[in-house]
């Protein structure tokens, strides 16, 4: 028990860090430092409030326990014997890492989806998704402002993935790294997407910031992590989306 305890600890420490480090620079750099120059990239008018803010870091640290203790049940804990993940870097080819990595992304996008739209169901929205929609205009630190229930749920993508792909430490560690890191870009509340992407393949595969900031400040539709797909498959993206993301970039870069 004590050691279970050691290590459900040291996984929370090692992701506050990722979390203040990489919320606190996007923050830093987009709200603070860089903000003058940003403004034309900002997705809506209003100010983040201070207030928004710490309640969004307090739910954040709830969650990153809640977080830790799934990483600990699967990595280390009573379902590893169950698993496919492996220690020895060399029992798959080194190619399987990032096609593993890759391979992740694309189940938790599903994953995600359907988990995402089942807690907007009416009668368990406002039990366990309300906290995250709290933040009606997200900044990076909503990143992981779920309540507890919800943390759990998001969390559980790492037990499906344990089960299903044989995954090395380091890639279950690159895969927490990858998608973190996506959750602060869609909760930025700027868009940062270069010129070009709006005419690439890329756009409609890819979810922006502005594709998420929309879902919440309307609550429905956008369900989707990553990718587009889902939601144009199941018509749940919201109509207004290309045309919102059209007007915060010709105000970037002009017609």
């Amino acid at each position: 028990m004590k050691q279970a305890v050691v290590e459900i600890a040291s996984i929370f420490l090692l992701a506050v860090c990722r979390y203040f480090v990489i919320a606190g620079a996007a923050f830093l750099i987009v709200y603070k430092w860089l903000s003058a120059r940003m403004t034309s990239s900002r997705i809506q008018a209003r100010a983040v409030a201070a207030a928004g803010i710490w309640q969004e870091i307090r739910h954040s640290l709830v969650s990153t326990l809640m977080l830790a203790v799934t990483a600990y049940v699967v990595i280390s804990g009573p379902l590893r014997s169950y698993t496919l993940i492996y220690d020895d870097v060399r029992a798959y080819p080194l190619w399987w890492i990032p096609v593993s990595l890759g391979l992740s992304l694309v189940i938790h996008d599903t994953y995600f989806y359907w988990m995402h739209r089942l807690i907007h169901h009416e009668r368990i929205f406002r039990y366990v998704h309300l906290v995250h929609h709290r933040s009606v205009n997200p900044s990076p630190w909503a990143s992981y402002s779920f309540h507890a229930v919800e943390a759990l749920l998001e969390g559980a993508v790492i037990i499906v993935l344990a089960l299903v792909l044989p995954l090395h430490p380091g890639t279950i560690l690159a895969f927490t790294l990858v998608s973190f890191l996506i959750n602060v870009y869609g909760h930025l509340g700027y868009e940062i997407m270069p010129r070009w992407f709006r005419h690439s393949v890329w756009f409609g595969i890819i979810n922006t910031s502005c594709h998420h900031n929309l879902h919440h400040r309307r609550f429905k539709g956008n369900y989707g992590l990553y990718f587009r797909w889902w939601d144009r498959l199941m018509k749940t993206e919201h109509p207004d989306y290309v045309k919102e993301y059209d007007r915060v970039q010709e105000r970037r870069f002009g017609k």
